[in-house]
């Protein structure tokens, strides 16, 4: 029995409201909720549903926000998604509503919120140079900006120190990465450590004396670990924890308390081992109270306030507040209540073995009141490709498997968490050996006879829209239809356009994807960027792109399309100037998944 339909609009329509954050005295809530179909910033009361609208943008959603201090709200936006970001502020009653970085074509970034600092936080800008980015300290209620250090041209990160000091610099040669130190903000960064990009230790913060860090290292490991580090003196003091399958990078702490809470890690979803019996029992408590998982957003200064989320595969969950004083829960907010829970798809975990030996990790979403047998499917590679999928709600695989299809999700070789020699495997294999992979994953699916061989689709963005070209013209035979969402067509004018703030990391990408100027590189990018092959194409393709991308431009999908449409080959072209790297607006959502939902009813010619 096919799963019954929800209307299209209820997996992407923005939620009634999100991203809940509560200001540093607990008396507020900021989020974000729809004013003509974007994005825009509410703050209300804690005890109360009284809201105020403090933001009126019409054009775009907004990008994130976050509390200034406990009258001023922070927010971050760019115009037609160009990257270029901007930080903005207004007061909580919607007054003084400026721009803090009105400078076009310059990207702003927060370095650090200095929460001890009510009135200034410190931000990066590349105004100077547009590869690069000054540290600056501005002043979130004036505007004004001091520049507290010059990058010499090869800093890519600075980090600051419990009391707002820069401390730490992190500079890179394009492949080589060094960890600059200082012990005062009056003295000269001098050199630590020096690493190869394939070894790191990444600096997370400062032990609370502000003598040594706190960092995520693989240096000898394969899988990284949190270790305690003497800076000053490159020394490993500590190993606090490392899991023998999956890298570990994140580590939580009480401001109020100074001391370590929690580390959280993803297998195949996300976990945590404590590191305070008071974290533990909290987290105890949360999971008697709530379904689902439970993860912290925010909380006051005072740390006896706490604003929460459940989240799970089949929903976007709810927010609540705890008062660890009265032991009390609060419900503010469902994301998406219109979505059934019920009527949704489990997502599970899946692994399978690669044609050479290597454990594929991912996830499989089967649609609901449907045997395992023969199913359509939809082939979702990841972008990036130095990310990796995650167990959680995602609206599009929520959507595909109520349309009656199975969605197969691969972390494959490249993908991040799995340690340095997972990720290693996929240099210099786009195409090849990562392409393999997903190949060997519809295989196992057609071998253990949940997939209707004759009716596999693949789609993905960014880097998946590249396996999604790479999987019709290197392997025709695999795919009925294929859906490319920004992806790359062509490795050469790829790596010549990307954004002056990555130039750092040229030569890092040279290693990673290849050098057009090495002639064994040259010859293996050719063989392995789809435009060169679409004399190969037999299946039907759907491809959307936005005109302003920074990162994949508009050309990787007009030269596709043009020459497959030279080839006498009929594709879908959907192309929207205000958008960027992917979709954001809401009715250029909805005009892709219809799209996509014709296009695959079409192709797969599902019953």
């Amino acid at each position: 029995m096919r799963p019954k339909q929800i209307p299209l609009k209820d997996f992407f329509k923005n939620p009634t409201a999100t991203g809940y954050q509560l200001s540093p005295d607990g008396k507020h809530i900021a989020y974000v909720a729809p004013y003509k179909s974007r994005m825009n910033i509410y703050i209300r009361p804690i005890h109360s549903e009284e809201t105020t609208r403090i933001t009126s943008i019409e054009d775009r959603d907004i990008s994130g926000f976050f509390w200034g201090n406990n009258t001023r709200i922070l927010y971050v936006r760019d115009f037609g998604g160009d990257e270029n970001f901007h930080i903005l502020a207004s007061n909580i009653d919607g007054s003084n509503d400026v721009d803090l970085t009105p400078f076009d074509g310059v990207r702003a970034q927060i370095i650090n919120d200095l929460d001890q600092d009510e009135d200034h936080i410190i931000i990066g800008l590349n105004k100077r140079n547009p590869q690069i980015f000054d540290p600056y300290r501005l002043n979130v209620n004036t505007g004004d900006l001091e520049m507290i250090a010059e990058n010499p041209g090869n800093i890519t990160s600075w980090m600051v120190d419990h009391a707002g000091k820069i401390r730490i610099a992190i500079a890179t040669d394009g492949v080589n990465e060094s960890i600059m130190y200082r012990a005062t903000e009056q003295e000269e960064f001098r050199i630590i450590l020096t690493t190869n990009f394939r070894e790191t230790l990444a600096p997370l913060f400062f032990t609370f004396d502000n003598q040594y860090i706190y960092a995520a290292s693989n240096l000898g490991r394969d899988k990284s670990a949190i270790i305690k580090f003497d800076i000053a003196n490159n020394q490993e003091l500590e190993e606090i924890y490392a899991h023998p399958e999956v890298d570990v990078t994140e580590l939580h702490y009480s401001k109020k308390k100074k001391q370590l809470s929690s580390i959280a890690y993803t297998t195949w979803k996300r976990q945590f081992h404590f590191l305070s019996e008071e974290r533990a029992a909290l987290q105890k408590r949360f999971q008697q109270k709530l379904d689902g998982q439970v993860g912290i957003v925010s909380y006051n200064k005072n740390e006896d306030i706490l604003l929460l989320r459940t989240y799970s595969d089949r929903s976007l969950g709810a927010y609540y507040i705890y008062n660890s004083n009265k032991d009390t829960l609060q419900k503010i907010a469902e994301v998406s209540p219109w979505l059934p829970e019920g009527e949704l798809s489990e997502m599970k975990p899946i692994q399978y073995q690669s044609r050479d030996g290597l454990t594929i990790h991912g996830y499989l979403t089967l649609p609901k009141g449907l045997p395992a047998e023969n199913l359509p499917i939809v082939v979702n590679p990841h972008g990036g490709p130095w990310v990796r999928d995650n167990w959680g709600f995602n609206p599009e695989i929520q959507f595909l498997a109520n349309r009656g299809y199975a969605v197969l999700q691969m972390n494959y070789r490249g993908s991040t968490g799995y340690g340095r020699a997972f990720w290693e495997a996929g240099f210099k294999k786009w195409g090849l050996e990562m392409q393999d992979d997903i190949t060997d994953g519809v295989n196992w699916l057609i071998e253990k006879g949940i997939a209707d061989k004759d009716k596999v689709a693949i789609y993905g963005g960014s880097y998946g829209g590249y396996a999604t070209l790479a999987g019709i013209t290197l392997t025709p035979d695999v795919y009925a239809c294929a859906i490319d969402y920004v992806g790359v067509s062509n490795l050469f004018t790829f790596m010549n356009t990307i954004p002056p703030y990555w130039e750092p990391y040229r030569a890092t990408l040279y290693a990673m994807v290849g050098n057009p100027d090495d002639p064994a590189d040259h010859k293996r990018m050719k063989a392995t960027s789809p435009v060169y092959h679409i004399d190969k194409i037999k299946a039907p393709l759907l491809i959307a792109q936005g005109a302003k991308d920074p990162r994949v431009a508009q050309a990787e999908s007009d030269q596709m399309v043009e020459a497959l449409r030279k080839n006498g080959i009929d594709v879908i072209y959907l192309l929207k100037e205000n958008e960027g790297h992917g979709f954001r607006n809401e009715e250029n959502k909805f005009e892709f998944y219809e799209a996509m939902e014709n296009f695959l009813n079409k192709y797969l010619k599902i019953s």
